[in-house]
């Protein structure tokens, strides 16, 4: 887990630069295990006393090393039916292969999110990559979704009293959307709505934004290949579903989703191949709402506190007018 950082805030976090990408510094070895950068995590804030956000952990499936980090607003709103706080299902990114739900950075912008839409975000702490190659994560983010639709999410002492369960919305961030998508096309959830923030889509032929993101500060184009060597399937490539469904995915597997929002910025090697996400998406019939248009890098909610604020105001308007539109 490493060293445990007691204070995180979005904003206290630098901005990356091209020497200091994490993804750059996952050394591989030739028996194919990996040696990960530090990263320190934070615990749950619990005490209550002067925090935002409350936080904790709750096993998902102990076999498997799975977690759910729940945030709740602190103090919450009053418990009347008309009052409770929607429920953010959410998948944290690191390409499959980095990071957890207590990231210093992630449990910060959930933090962070929880206090601004406001919500419940409910933080998946999922298998990584190689040593569980996809579509592990993939179904761990399906079980997520059965633990919040299936009963036991409807237990919990937080979302039994504060939580809204006619208003969850599925969501994650870079990796962790391409989670959000496939546990939803698996599971066909009948939630509020998908929340694609970013999503880490692939492909064998190479996109402009790829082709010039060599020097990227966050997402250069050899850690992105490497990442996906190290997630997909042992012999598959970047074309397969899991990495490019716009090309590998059947139509009717995205029959009947509901609606999502997927976002994306102009400064991301990745933002091309979201943009063809969308057009794929709204084709086949999906409802989108299409903000591939901000501002910024991949990931930048995460170090920027202005870029956060843009997101979380995004995802809160989602959340209203998705509500708007299933009273009608």
């Amino acid at each position: 887990m490493g060293e445990v950082v007691t204070t995180t805030t979005a904003s206290s976090l630098p901005t990356p630069a091209k020497s200091t990408s994490l993804f750059s510094q996952i050394a591989v070895h030739p028996d194919g295990t990996i040696t990960r950068p530090f990263v320190p995590d934070a615990p749950p804030s619990l005490t209550g006393a002067g925090e935002v956000v409350l936080s904790r952990d709750v096993p998902l499936d102990a076999s498997l090393a799975t977690s759910l980090r729940i945030y709740l607003p602190n103090p919450p709103p009053p418990t009347t039916n008309s009052r409770k706080l929607p429920i953010i299902l959410y998948f944290h990114g690191g390409g499959f292969v980095l990071f957890t739900s207590g990231t210093v950075f992630y449990h910060a912008s959930c933090e962070s999110m929880a206090a601004a839409v406001p919500a419940i975000v409910v933080s998946l702490d999922y298998r990584l990559a190689p040593e569980h190659r996809l579509p592990a994560a993939y179904h761990d983010a399906v079980a997520a979704v059965h633990w919040l639709l299936a009963g036991a999410g409807a237990g919990d002492p937080w979302i039994a009293s504060h939580g809204d369960l006619s208003r969850i919305i599925i969501m994650g961030s870079s990796s962790g959307g391409n989670m959000a998508f496939h546990a939803s096309v698996r599971t066909k959830a009948a939630v509020l709505g998908i929340v694609l923030h970013q999503p880490y889509l692939g492909g064998e032929e190479r996109t402009a934004s790829e082709e010039k993101s060599g020097e990227d500060a966050v997402l250069p184009l050899e850690a992105n290949d490497k990442l996906w060597r190290l997630a997909l399937p042992a012999g598959e490539d970047r074309d397969h579903e899991f990495s490019n469904p716009a090309k590998s995915m059947s139509p009717a597997a995205i029959a009947g989703m509901p609606r999502i929002l997927v976002t994306g910025s102009d400064g991301d090697p990745l933002i091309d191949r979201q943009r063809e996400f969308v057009r794929w998406l709204e084709e086949h019939g999906v409802d989108v709402v299409d903000r591939t248009d901000l501002a910024g890098f991949h990931a930048a909610e995460l170090f920027v506190k202005e870029k956060a604020d843009d997101l979380f105001a995004v995802v809160r308007d989602f959340i209203a007018a998705a509500a708007v539109d299933g009273d009608r």
